[in-house]
């Protein structure tokens, strides 16, 4: 059983108790990074807040039930208190837990229903290969996202060839970077390009020194659009069968020379860095 779906059926079992995202990944037989890396990957959602909506949607079916005490929901959806289960409900569904009781019914609740592993469908995954890169220093547009708002990202590479073109090297080899997440899910990603050095750069560009060490390494081919799925077939299906162990450092996307970002198309790698 793959580590995504060791985690997802831990949660499943047990999601009323005091879970943590070191205690899934025990589980799970991976480091909190790596896992919180993988379920991204595979569900577009963080463990933390998979977790959280998932105690969520079915406390609001005990409720709707007809569940006569709210504190023992609370309970055992792995709230220590009243208070802290209204307030979680309430910003998952936008309603108190009384108000569904009282209604006795889920309707129009954005219920979020127990997710099944996949396993990159469509994607033929080039064996990846081991690979030792030196440092490199990155220049770009930094922003930070959660799984639910990585569309953003293709404007962010509008804006960094709009309004910073001119002040970055002309020959260049450009980098998405995924760096500085959090339990939650949320990261930071840096749209930019390899320069020689950070002196005398537009103020507003963030920068990024990636150290010499060795990577795991996938290719994307075809439209960058369905770059996902061969991140699927990579993190969530090859890498968990190989036994390689990721580092708790930056990965990236590097984009070929032949990538034309007009039309999307063209070679991209996938860099994952691992532990010495």
């Amino acid at each position: 059983m793959a580590a995504a779906e060791k985690a997802l059926w831990f949660i499943e079992s047990h999601y009323s108790e005091d879970l943590s995202l070191g205690r899934i990944a025990e589980v799970a037989g991976v480091s909190p990074f790596y896992l919180a890396r993988l379920f991204q990957a595979m569900t577009g959602c963080s463990v933390v807040r998979y977790l959280r909506a998932r105690r969520m949607t079915e406390a609001a079916r005990r409720l709707a039930a007809g569940a006569p005490d709210i504190l023992e929901v609370a309970l055992g959806s792995g709230y220590g208190s009243h208070e802290a289960f209204t307030r979680a409900f309430g910003e998952q569904f936008g309603l108190s837990p009384a108000s569904v009781r009282e209604r006795g019914s889920v309707g129009g609740l954005a219920l979020v229903e127990a997710w099944r592993t996949a396993n990159g469908a469509g994607v033929t995954l080039d064996e990846p290969r081991r690979a030792r890169d030196g440092t490199r220093l990155i220049a770009g547009l930094g922003r930070r996202y959660t799984p639910d708002t990585t569309q953003g990202i293709p404007a962010q590479w509008q804006r960094l060839s709009l309004d910073h073109a001119a002040a970055l090297p002309k020959r260049r080899t450009a980098f998405g970077v995924f760096c500085n997440s959090d339990d939650e899910g949320s990261f930071e990603y840096i749209a930019g390009v390899e320069v020689p050095g950070f002196g005398g750069l537009d103020p507003a560009l963030s920068t990024l020194r990636l150290p010499a060490r060795e990577y795991v390494v996938a290719t994307h081919h075809g439209h960058v659009s369905g770059i996902r799925r061969t991140w699927q077939a990579f993190v969530g299906d090859w890498l968990p069968r190989s036994g390689l162990r990721l580092a708790d450092a930056p990965d990236f996307e590097k984009y070929s020379a032949d990538f034309d970002d007009r039309s999307g198309i063209g070679d991209v790698e996938i860099w994952l860095p691992l532990q010495a």
